[in-house]
């Protein structure tokens, strides 16, 4: 018996666990990030700027209570996308995972000590 089966799930079961658990932990890595802004670098486009400070607070608290994830909108369970709506602007949030030096993706989006998070906060006309 090999040792992978020990458990009882073999091997393609074990890799689907641990899938699943990558996920979760990159799930609840960007819940963190969009709810506190702590753990990366957030961004927002010239037509949000413009938009005025008491817009971008508004805007950014929206982000952050944003969990309207389903099946159309986060496919991968990430929770690393959404969109909204502000006086009938609609809005697109995301998060891109990349390296400590922001030059390359990231090698583990589930690893904070190797992954920079960038929220970037844009019109969907800018998209």
């Amino acid at each position: 018996m090999h040792s992978s089966d020990t458990n009882g799930l073999g091997h393609d079961g074990e890799q689907k666990m641990n899938f699943r658990k990558r996920t979760q932990r990159i799930r609840e890595l960007n819940d963190k990030f969009r709810r506190t802004g702590f753990g990366g670098r957030q961004m927002i486009t010239a037509g949000i700027q413009e938009m005025g400070l008491p817009a971008i607070l508004t805007i950014r608290q929206l982000v952050a209570k944003d969990d309207a994830f389903c099946e159309d909108n986060d496919p991968y369970g990430e929770h690393d996308f959404g969109d909204l709506t502000y006086r009938n602007e609609k809005v697109f949030w995301k998060i891109d995972y990349y390296d400590a030096t922001l030059t390359v993706g990231s090698p583990d989006p589930a690893d904070p000590d190797v992954t920079t998070r960038v929220l970037t906060i844009m019109l969907a006309s800018e998209y």
